[in-house]
């Protein structure tokens, strides 16, 4: 250690603050979990994982900071399978157990599955409208947190929102994110033991109001802190629900890709925005607001500006609580609450 370079903005505990959460769900019990989440699905190729239970996290340091997060949550993440492998992929999570949902979900998974046994069809290269899906809308938004949103990130020069922090760019009016913690999924406290607001707004009607900025940063460029996580990365991302009903999706589609889900996600072009991935899962192509066939795996490269920003006909007016499911070290928290997206243009490149 006394070789190294002494680090100007090394962040030490201070403070004394003390917070104890604890909030109580309505789970299934134990015993009941198989025969519920299976009683419905009897006819189908099902698989998934369910996790569900109390999980606690909790901070203690010598400056005397002391906080306490306690939640009962649950995770299905499941499959559903054709003859010949395809896959409908959904996920139902939550603090409270809602029969009716689980009910709702496995009949879309039904109604996906009967489409996906048709033979795929071919679609060529280019800018299709395009419905996105909440759990394709939250892979989008969790590339926000890969240097997007960072204050720190802003500051190098390596954001997209940069561009609307110099005023270059802006999203669409129908576009709000905030940062809102009052789900009770994810505690407040970071790495530091300091307290991040209730909630905090980043995005209202498509311009920026504030990036995440840690302590750290805070004290690298003499700002103030709202006490982001040390990677000033999304803990409980939230964007508010539009107004096209579940029923009327396909209808304002018309013609173009319903995409059910994403992956393989990456920045193209991060100062610009540019973001790339596949198609998975029940992807189809519609025509005159009905299904026609499913699609194969296809790459889109656009801008979240575009898809977001002027591409960006309609949010649902419902939203999907999509939930972190990894276990890299523990089993992770949160998720996020997004709606589906109706875009004018996605641009598909192979």
């Amino acid at each position: 250690m006394p070789q190294l370079p002494e680090d100007p903005h090394i962040v030490q505990p201070s403070g004394s603050a003390i917070s104890h959460e604890v909030h109580q769900g309505q789970l299934l019990a134990p015993e009941a979990v198989a025969a519920t989440l299976l009683d419905p699905v009897q006819a189908l190729d099902f698989i998934g994982i369910y996790a569900g239970g109390q999980v606690i996290r909790a901070y203690a340091d010598a400056a005397g900071q002391n906080h306490w997060f306690e939640t009962d949550t649950f995770t299905l993440d499941y499959s559903c399978f054709t003859a010949d492998g395809q896959a409908v992929k959904g996920t139902v999570a939550g603090s409270h157990w809602d029969e009716a949902a689980y009910q709702h979900a496995i009949a879309q998974t039904k109604t996906l599955l009967d489409k996906l046994s048709q033979p795929p069809q071919q679609i060529e290269r280019g800018s299709y409208r395009t419905y996105l899906a909440p759990a394709a809308v939250a892979d989008l938004i969790a590339m926000f947190s890969w240097g997007g949103v960072s204050e720190g990130a802003i500051r190098r020069g390596g954001s997209p929102f940069g561009l609307m922090r110099q005023g270059e760019k802006q999203l669409s009016p129908k576009f709000t994110l905030l940062e809102d913690f009052s789900h009770g999924l994810v505690p407040r406290f970071n790495n530091f033991g300091e307290v991040a607001p209730l909630q905090l707004l980043i995005i209202a009607a498509g311009e920026l109001q504030n990036s995440l900025v840690s302590s750290r940063t805070a004290k690298e460029y003499g700002i103030a802190s709202n006490y982001a996580a040390r990677s000033e990365h999304l803990r409980s991302p939230v964007v508010p629900s539009g107004e096209l009903a579940e029923a009327d999706i396909l209808a304002a589609l018309e013609t173009g890709l319903y995409v059910s889900n994403l992956h393989y996600l990456n920045w193209s072009d991060r100062p610009q925005g540019r973001i790339t991935g596949m198609t998975r899962y029940a992807c189809f192509w519609v025509e005159q607001g009905k299904i026609v066939a499913p699609i194969q795996n296809l790459r889109f490269d656009d801008s979240f500006y575009r898809i977001f920003g002027e591409q960006l006909l309609a949010l649902t007016n419902f939203q999907q609580f999509i939930p972190e499911v990894g276990s890299y070290g523990n089993r992770s928290l949160g998720g996020a609450h997004v709606p589906g997206a109706l875009v004018a243009g996605l641009t598909y490149t192979l």
